[in-house]
């Protein structure tokens, strides 16, 4: 009982922590998208859907050090998942309904729906072998390079002076880093917490990393929107979602696919490849009109404790 109340305060400092770093990463993400000329949409889908994905990227490759491979795979759906469901849930209770003006069609969404299914055709023969890791990271690279391209739209504003301008990025981009640590040590430390409780309660290790695990390294993306929707700041949020799915897909997937092939557990085949895809199509026709309304946000709270439900033998 008394270690129980331990990890319980844990999981209660450590989230304090991740949500007040994930606020000020969140306007210093801003400032540096505004002073390099990019949208806020293009902010929220490259610079700050990387910084929330670091936890999930982290645990992966710390996974797969261990010798437990096949938690990747099920850290990977399960945060995709909880980030559509439980995410933009939140952002639509938050700020509704959120309006988007940034044309999603033309690339951002399609690469989303894209890189989902890359991920189910991949890891749909229970392994996920060298030369798929580095397609997916591969895509990624022209994803990314692609997105920063287009998304320069307007002439930076920084100070005019050009040693005032590298000074003024460069304690930017300090700051960002500070809070990318803190943010990683909170999220660390809740996964750690989160486990820990699961462990004592007695639940098992497989639905711990989808549910549990997931959840925890979604906590940031979780955390950004939350202070990006209190700004009423829409794009931010729903980019920070299609970005942390895309890396989470193709890079969180990838990288440690480099060092050794993962074996994909047959739970996650029969039960998280197609709430995977189902979540994003969901996502892809509910975004068709550029606005994700409150009932809509509800929708997807009660898909997602179905989810939870399902995986657990309750429903």
């Amino acid at each position: 009982m008394v270690e129980l109340l331990i990890w319980i305060l844990v999981f209660v400092v450590s989230l304090i922590v991740l949500i007040k770093f994930s606020d000020i990463f969140t306007e210093t993400a801003g400032k540096i998208g505004v002073s390099l000329g990019f949208s806020p949409f293009i902010v929220g889908v490259t610079i700050v859907a990387i910084g929330t994905s670091l936890p999930e990227l982290m645990s992966s490759l710390f996974a797969v050090y261990q010798g437990a491979t096949e938690i990747v795979a099920s850290n990977v759906i399960g945060s995709n998942v909880a980030n559509i469901f439980l995410v933009i849930g939140v952002a639509t209770l938050l700020s509704s309904p959120l309006k988007i003006t940034y044309n999603l069609l033309d690339v951002d969404l399609p690469l989303f729906v894209g890189s989902a299914f890359l991920l189910y055709f991949t890891l749909s023969d229970g392994d996920f072998s060298f030369g798929e890791a580095i397609l997916c990271i591969l895509a990624y690279i022209i994803h990314l390079t692609y997105t920063i391209r287009c998304g320069q739209v307007e002439t930076p504003e920084m100070p005019s002076d050009g040693s005032t301008r590298s000074s003024y990025l460069f304690k930017q981009v300090i700051v960002l880093l500070i809070c990318t640590a803190c943010m990683f040590l909170g999220a660390n430390f809740t996964i750690q917490s989160i486990i820990k409780i699961a462990d004592i309660l007695g639940i098992g290790k497989e639905l711990i990393a989808i549910s549990a695990v997931a959840l925890g390294t979604s906590l940031p993306e979780l955390a950004v929107t939350f202070s990006a929707s209190r700004r009423g700041d829409a794009e931010v949020a729903i980019g920070n979602v299609l970005g942390s799915n895309i890396f989470n897909s193709l890079i969180v997937m990838g990288v440690p696919g480099l060092f050794e092939d993962l074996i994909i557990p047959d739970t996650i085949i029969r039960d998280g490849l197609p709430m995977l895809l189902a979540s994003t199509l969901l996502f892809f026709f509910v975004t068709q009109d550029k606005k994700v309304t409150k009932w809509e946000g509800w929708l997807f709270f009660v898909l997602y404790a179905w989810f939870i439900g399902h995986l657990f033998d309750l429903i």
